[in-house]
């Protein structure tokens, strides 16, 4: 059998078992997506072993396309860990689908709010409670021309810093074509899905330190850099000196390297 079709044979028969723990809405929405999924893409992923089996763990990832929870919580799943997902707040006032994440343990987060607090609180408490927490720091599928992972927000690292679990580095690729940011699914020909998972980020330096701004953007960075260190192994491919900043619409200038318009066309 090939190796292919077994991973999309653990994953149907895992999801299948999950989705009888997962709520009515959630176990739907697996039901509806996954055989479209699972027959419309070739999957590929490394790194499972450093997805802790049990406890709590933060699992940050770039993200490239609106489909990349769809097959995180498939890796996730598969082996033995459903992924709780921080996602935009407005979410939770769309009929079905806010009834789709509550049932999924999913958490909302609030941005540029008074309530912004309660996205670090649940995620923390969540954590807690030994789930795994999936996040995406540039907060948005990435607006970066190449797809390299965009400037990310520093509230990782407060999750990460305050919680103390520990922090997994994510890869995604391949889901921006089966999933363009403008567009329906692209199903044929089947587009190739890699993730990777890579060690837990040691962020020792920072224990104990004030959580300042300082402190949370130099934590963010290294865990960015560990998951941009995946996505090179995924694409093959060495990424840009800085990272796209989505409020100049560019890269920023690095030392010996011009600025990069927004204009610049996707290798």
């Amino acid at each position: 059998m090939p190796p292919e079709l077994t991973v999309r044979g653990r994953i149907a028969a895992t999801l299948r078992r999950r989705r009888r723990g997962s709520g009515f809405w959630f176990g739907l929405a697996i039901a509806v997506i996954w055989p479209i999924v699972l027959w419309g893409t070739r999957l590929g992923w490394r790194g499972a072993e450093h997805l802790p089996r049990t406890g709590g763990a933060l699992l940050v990832g770039n993200h490239v396309s609106f489909s990349d929870p769809i097959f995180d919580i498939a890796f996730g799943t598969t082996h033995g860990r459903i992924p709780r997902f921080m996602a935009k707040g407005e979410l939770w006032g769309v009929p079905v689908v806010k009834w789709v994440l509550g049932q999924g343990g999913h958490i909302p987060v609030y941005r540029a709010s008074k309530r912004v607090g309660e996205s670090f609180t649940g995620a923390i408490d969540a954590l807690s409670r030994g789930e795994v927490v999936a996040v995406y720091p540039e907060g948005t599928y990435t607006a970066d021309p190449e797809g390299w992972p965009m400037k990310p927000k520093n509230g990782v690292a407060r999750i990460a810093l305050r919680s103390g679990a520990p922090v997994i580095p994510m890869a995604n690729w391949g889901t921006q074509d089966f999933l363009p940011a403008e567009g329906r699914p692209k199903l044929f020909p089947r587009k190739r899905i890699g993730i990777a998972l890579g060690p837990p980020v040691d962020l020792s330096e920072f224990a104990g330190k004030p959580l300042t701004r300082t402190t949370l953007d130099a934590a963010t960075k290294k865990i960015m850099d560990e998951v941009t260190t995946l996505l090179e192994g995924l694409r093959d491919e060495t990424r840009p000196a800085t990272p796209y900043d989505p409020e100049l619409g560019a890269r920023p200038e690095a030392p010996g390297e011009p600025v990069e318009g927004p204009g610049r066309a996707a290798s």
